[in-house]
């Protein structure tokens, strides 16, 4: 069976629609698309990741999390966008080094984490 993601679904507080296409449209250049008409009524803003795969925020009511759950996006100019998010305010931290996979993380607007990273070789590789 060939397995593939489709989706992310992460949430936001609500009436933070403005501020959600401000962070993932306009900072990280996301292309905002159409939520299916039969499903208008739920709050959700799209975003497509590439061809085939989406990230769906969605409203929700905050509360306290200390998880460490998170997505990963893989992106072509790591620094660029590391100096993008620092113009914008957003902090950004390195978590430990994985061999071929220079990342940093940042938070949304909303507390979720997010993991930025290029892959520029199989850590694999690395660790015979």
């Amino acid at each position: 069976m060939k397995v593939r993601l489709q989706h992310v679904s992460i949430p936001r507080p609500p009436g933070s629609e403005n501020l959600t296409r401000a962070f993932y449209g306009e900072i990280l250049g996301l292309e905002e698309i159409p939520v299916p008409s039969t499903i208008q009524q739920f709050d959700l803003i799209w975003f497509a990741l590439g061809p085939e795969t989406e990230l769906h925020v969605f409203a929700e009511e905050a509360f306290s999390d200390q998880s460490g759950r998170h997505f990963c996006l893989v992106v072509e100019d790591l620094d660029g966008l590391k100096h993008k998010l620092a113009e914008a305010g957003i902090e950004t931290w390195e978590p430990a080094t994985i061999q071929g996979r220079p990342r940093f993380f940042c938070r949304d607007p909303f507390r979720n984490i997010i993991e930025f990273t290029t892959i520029e070789a199989d850590y694999k590789s690395f660790e015979e």
